[in-house]
């Protein structure tokens, strides 16, 4: 009998993918066993993830020697070196695709930061390395800023699969959910088939508790204090409301019926940022069906030693909605957090990619 509590979460309806991508992971065999042993079905990046990667890996030296040597721009270098680790990892993940008939298996590739607020270059971005990579388990990775909500909708309008990352409020994954509707119906008025679309919304936790406990440090009263380490999880529960509420309600039923697939929350940036709190704060409290929890290496590994799987999702709404009610009460807008923490979102994947570039130049 298996015991790897990394497997129960699949019986639960609830879909593992890795938060990480490199080729020590690919070219040892680690991303196999991922699949193999715990379950993992697909593989998220970001340009944090690949400069970390490209820095302190020796498995991209001879490449950074080649492309140093060459004509190529700082950009199309880089994408020389990601894009066969993208293809790489589809490959690998190619069976979860097929034997899901495209429900999961997918690698997200994310489109230059600088592009945020750029809705034509975006659409031409993420139509570019689609073609670059040429993968069918291939997403895209769109911003949730409002020009990357354009984007997306437009992409998904012509049947570009998307990852829409750094989701950080209710309100940025309303404007995404329905986006998703928007540009599905789109596709489906055009003539395409609807078995193309397939789509994720990227809900980032940890980043929400780091900057709303700081604000609940500043107040300094009891009752703030014991709001700390709560915000992320009842963000996620109530992103997860309004996910059912628009995915099995009436904006809908015209899509469903003609088979074309709900946008899946995804949660994101679920390695606890905080000692004091549990090492698995994002991801017990939030198992259930028609969602993914992408796990960086050692909270995935903190699962399978110690986690408990059982349905948690749908409990604990009232007290999330209470919760947030008391934040408000207290002045902090979670909606005005979600901006913030959103801009720094994109400020610090655009540093990462910033460094990423001076590093394949140099």
């Amino acid at each position: 009998m298996n015991d790897n509590p990394l497997l129960a979460l699949k019986t639960l309806g609830q879909h593992v993918w890795f938060d990480n991508l490199s080729r020590a992971l690919l070219q040892e065999g680690s991303l196999q066993r991922l699949m193999t042993e715990d379950g993992v079905d697909g593989v998220t990046s970001n340009p944090a993830i690949f400069q970390k990667a490209i820095a302190g890996s020796p498995y991209y030296r001879e490449d950074l020697d080649q492309l140093r040597g060459s004509p190529l721009a700082a950009e199309a270098r880089y994408e020389a070196l990601v894009i066969p680790d993208i293809q790489a990892a589809c490959d690998i993940l190619l069976p979860a695709y097929v034997s899901s008939q495209g429900e999961t298996g997918y690698v997200s590739l994310e489109v230059s930061p600088v592009l945020a607020h750029n809705v034509a270059d975006t659409i031409a971005a993420a139509q570019r390395l689609r073609r670059a990579v040429s993968r069918e388990n291939l997403l895209i990775k769109v911003p949730g800023t409002p020009a990357g909500v354009q984007a997306f909708k437009q992409l998904t309008a012509i049947g570009i699969r998307v990852n829409v990352t750094l989701i950080f409020s209710v309100a940025q994954y309303e404007a995404v959910a329905q986006a998703y509707l928007r540009g599905a119906q789109r596709w489906l008025d055009d003539g395409g088939n609807a078995g193309q679309l397939r789509s994720v919304a990227s809900v980032f936790l940890s980043r929400v508790d780091t900057l709303v406990d700081k604000r609940l440090d500043a107040i300094g009263t009891t009752p703030a204090q014991m709001l700390r380490g709560r915000t992320g999880v009842a963000l996620a529960k109530q992103c997860h409301s309004r996910y059912l509420n628009i995915f099995h309600g009436s904006a809908f039923v015209t899509l469903a019926q003609a088979d074309v697939r709900p946008q899946t929350p995804l949660w994101a940036s679920t390695g606890n940022k905080n000692p004091a709190y549990s090492d698995l704060l994002y991801v017990e409290p939030l198992i259930g069906p028609e969602t993914i929890n992408t796990l960086p290496d050692a909270t995935l590994a903190a699962f399978r030693d110690h986690g408990c799987a059982a349905a948690t999702l749908t409990t604990g709404i009232n007290e999330a909605n209470s919760h947030i009610e008391a934040l408000r009460v207290l002045g902090i807008d979670l909606g005005e957090v979600g901006e913030s923490l959103q801009t720094e979102g994109v400020r610090l994947f655009g540093k990462a990619y910033e460094q990423i570039l001076i590093s394949v130049a140099g």
